[in-house]
């Protein structure tokens, strides 16, 4: 599957803090059907055999969808379960060595934070780059915020697709209009909500418009 810039529009990171009133699954699938164009699913707490076979429930559901499903971390989890992709940080197993853990067929997301570090990924073999944070957030206190010049500094130098992640919601993606950013990646935003599906069909419609401005 290719890693095309629709993908990017609104990018969909699972956290399990709001898991209760719906399953996780339950969640994924109000997500998709409100618009989400990706679905990362992200665990640090389950165990191997748990997240495992929630990686094939959410790979399963993508599918029927027609939708890209990476795993945030776990090279071994995403070449189990056949994701589409795998996501890594700076922090995380170098995105060359994932590529050859992984082959040629997976997509490779990298979370970057200046030009260098994304003309490094690139370079190493990344499909798409996230870039954050853009605004302050709870699900990352530890998260540096970056410039908006930043953002558009790194979407004109890398040939692939960028998406923008990090305290974005309704009140504030029009603020990435004009740095030439695919689309956004959120997590509370869509996970908290009350409606994750009509509050995807707006998040989904700003993103569009946020893009295309």
């Amino acid at each position: 599957m290719k890693c095309d810039k629709q993908t990017m529009r609104l990018y969909a990171v699972t956290d399990r803090t709001w898991v209760g009133r719906q399953s996780l699954y339950e969640q994924v699938e109000a997500a998709l059907k409100g618009g989400a164009t990706c679905i990362q699913l992200r665990e640090k707490e389950l165990n191997e055999t748990a997240f495992l076979a929630e990686a094939f429930e959410i790979s399963k559901l993508c599918k029927a969808y027609g939708v890209p499903f990476f795993i945030n971390d776990n090279v071994e989890i995403a070449v189990k379960c056949q994701a589409d992709g795998i996501h890594v940080g700076q922090e995380d197993t170098d995105a060359a060595q994932v590529r050859r853990m992984v082959g040629g067929q997976m997509m490779i997301g990298v979370s970057v934070h200046s030009v260098s570090e994304a003309l490094a990924a690139v370079e190493a073999g990344a499909d798409c780059l996230g870039v954050g944070a853009m605004f302050s957030t709870s699900t990352k206190a530890d998260a540096d915020v970056l410039p908006v010049q930043t953002l558009r500094d790194i979407c004109a130098a890398a040939d692939i697709p960028v998406v923008a992640i990090g305290g974005i919601g309704k009140h504030n993606i029009a603020a990435l209009a004009g740095t030439g950013v695919d689309g956004v990646a959120l997590v509370s935003a869509i996970f908290s909500a009350a409606d994750i599906e009509s509050e995807c069909r707006l998040l989904r419609r700003l993103s569009e418009e946020m893009v295309n401005t």
